[in-house]
């Protein structure tokens, strides 16, 4: 069988002698291509290879029955609609890696401009002017980097800082302290915390609901009195009005922007402001950068079209539909111990075992330990967290991922167990083919849904604590739709924990109350997906 693939933008010769030297294997090269043209293009090819000059949108996609696959030569996938190829059963899959040291490269030359104003420096002399005293600098030694998002390029970016002796400050949900001190960044509780302390921030993560605009007026006013600003990872990070605002004040000390809301991008509002360093989305723009991200695409597509490898997908949408049919509600289980794991958590998780026992001990317990690690994920800033990534997304973090097998049944024919940290244990398991049921915590013998608003209270087991904390909800309005309460002995009196379905999400005064009452310990709050709504890569 012949595959033929269309390359939607260009790449370097090296990717396209790849292609040539590939028995079965023919390409086209259709650039520029957009609306009815792309349409059409699309479905005359089993794969694609797209840089972020094409938009394949869902009307770019609309009536495609060939295309299996497009591969993303660089990390962003902002041009592709990911989930309009789900629903058409395309795999997209992307390079983080081949661009990794380029991006971090043009991020500390960024941080070098600033810091000795290289910019206005040669335009005073390309017009004429011997302006040394205007363009005083400082040094980097000692003065502190704020890194957002500690993945590759934040960790190659964090190398090159330490060779400048820099402090860093690191910021990412889940990386864990050991792998900090590995590479001896100090890690900031939150984003507000980290913007006092700053000398230089740059941002590398993902744009999407959290991260856009996150930068704004309340961070602006905590940030460190001159602290400079880089942004080589997504336009819109950073609010562009508060940018003018703190530079106009002098609160910010300076800015350099690779990226923009809108590319190409000729037109800004800090172009041309003085202490302002702009570049063209150049953080890729090396000729290895694109050498190693054109060959890495080749490679990802040659592989899943002749070896049926999936390999760096952001969404998952080509699982055999047989496998998916008899692991579906497993995965279900998993994912949903892993965002309830997120959210409880009272600390950083650097270490996750997963345990099986009975009849689910007898599957593809791989799959669902990454369905697990997925849910963990998801409440993290990482937009492009599925089955397929998540567990190399733990690793990047640090954070270690076993499991182990029981054959024999216990209690329950399966039962899926998630120990966290060594500290917190997390059981789930089905009622029928497809109701996720949390059956036991920390020791807690419980029978409480996986899905909605959930409370968890600490309490002792005496008379009128339940009825003080359903009094505390009703003060507010708030109905109680379903409650467990798990004991470690059936004796009373002792410890015990109370897991509540409510129909509203609680106010932080609310919880104030309940933590006030007689009797109560911790109070934690969990946000599960309805029962109905899966991820798009679990079907």
């Amino acid at each position: 069988m012949t595959y033929k693939i269309v390359l939607l933008d260009p790449i370097s010769e090296d990717g396209k002698n790849m292609l040539r030297n590939t028995p079965g294997v023919e390409f086209e090269e259709h650039t520029g291509l957009k609306g009815e043209d792309l349409r059409q293009c699309l479905n005359q090819f089993d794969g694609a290879i797209a840089r972020s000059g094409v938009k394949i949108t869902a009307e770019s996609l609309e009536g495609n029955t060939r295309l299996k696959a497009i591969a993303r030569a660089g990390v962003g996938v902002d041009n592709i609609d990911t989930k309009a190829a789900t629903r058409r059963g395309i795999i997209v899959m992307n390079t983080p890696g081949g661009n990794t040291v380029s991006t971090a490269e043009h991020t500390f030359a960024l941080i070098l401009a600033l810091s000795r104003n290289i910019a206005p420096a040669h335009q005073s002399l390309v017009e004429g002017r011997w302006d040394r005293k205007l363009f005083t600098g400082h040094q980097l030694e000692g003065k502190i980097l704020g890194i957002v998002g500690l993945g590759r390029i934040g960790q190659v970016l964090a190398g090159y800082a330490k060779a400048f002796k820099m402090k860093i400050i690191g910021l990412d949900p889940f990386f864990t302290q050991q792998k900090a001190d590995e590479l001896g960044i100090t890690l900031a509780e939150n984003f507000h915390a980290l913007l006092p302390q700053v000398d230089f921030l740059t941002v590398h993560t993902p744009i999407n609901d959290q991260t856009r605009g996150m930068f704004g007026k309340k961070e602006l006013e905590l940030l460190k009195h001159g602290a400079k600003l880089i942004n080589c990872a997504r336009g819109g990070i950073y609010d562009k009005d508060t940018l003018v605002a703190g530079l106009e004040s002098g609160k910010i000390g300076g800015v350099a922007l690779d990226v923009y809301e809108e590319e190409p991008c000729t037109n800004h509002p800090l172009f041309g402001k003085k202490n302002v360093v702009c570049t063209p989305h150049l953080g890729a723009s090396t000729e290895e950068a694109q050498t190693n991200v054109a060959l890495e695409a080749v490679e990802l597509l040659l592989d899943y079209f002749t070896k049926g490898s999936i390999r760096q997908a952001v969404n998952f949408g080509t699982l055999d539909a047989a496998a998916l049919a008899s692991l579906r509600s497993s995965l279900n289980v998993a994912y949903r111990l892993g965002i309830l794991a997120a959210q409880i958590s009272f600390e950083p998780i650097t270490s996750v075992k997963m345990k099986y026992k009975g009849e689910i001990a007898k599957k593809d317990t791989n799959l669902i330990s990454t369905s697990f690690a997925a849910g963990l994920l998801s409440a993290s800033k990482a937009s492009d967290v599925n089955i397929v990534s998540a567990a190399s997304m733990l690793e990047e973090r640090g954070i270690n991922l076993i499991s182990e097998k029981t054959p024999e049944a216990g209690e329950f024919s399966s039962l899926i167990t998630a120990e966290i940290n060594n500290s917190m244990t997390l059981s789930g398991t089905l009622f029928g083919n497809s109701m996720p049921r949390l059956v036991m915590m920390n020791g807690y013998r419980l029978e409480s849904f996986l899905d909605g608003e959930l409370v968890f209270i600490d309490h002792l087991d005496q008379p009128g604590v339940i009825g003080s904390i359903g009094n505390a909800f009703a003060k507010y309005n708030i109905n109680i739709s379903a409650m467990t309460v798990g004991r470690v002995t059936p004796k009373p009196g002792g410890q015990a924990i109370a897991v509540l379905a409510i129909d509203a999400e609680p106010a932080a005064e609310t919880l104030k109350d309940i933590e006030s009452l007689k009797s109560i310990g911790r109070v934690a709050v969990a946000k599960l997906p309805p029962a109905e709504q899966f991820p798009e890569w679990m079907g």
